[in-house]
């Protein structure tokens, strides 16, 4: 499993953010946002992770559907989703990047 820096995914974001393709990016967004909450949630959960777990895998499913679903976009229209196999297909590493664009978001909203 690769491990993505933050310098990375930031790069990644900002050649997603094409006006071209802003309602399936900002769905990605969004998604990873909502992943990224649950995830966070689970871990500081002490009897509720069983609980916890359904929701987490369902928002994960979405995360990677909405990437998948941008980067298909993408080649439809010929541009470059090189993006989408640097994030790679191992759940972790995805979930990962959906927490580092929540990171991201939350320092650019300063």
């Amino acid at each position: 499993m690769r491990i993505m820096e933050i310098k990375e995914a930031l790069q990644i974001c900002e050649s997603l953010n094409n006006p071209k393709y802003q309602k399936p990016f900002q769905k990605m967004m969004e998604c990873a946002i909502v992943y990224a909450r649950i995830r966070v949630d689970w871990y500081f959960a002490e009897d509720e992770q069983v609980e916890l777990d359904i929701e987490r895998t369902a928002a994960h499913n979405a995360f990677i559907q909405t990437c998948d679903q941008l980067s298909l976009v993408m080649k439809e229209n010929g541009d470059n989703t090189g993006w989408r196999f640097a994030i790679g297909s191992d759940r972790k590493s995805i979930g990962d990047f959906a927490c580092l664009i929540h990171a991201i978001i939350g320092i650019k909203a300063r």
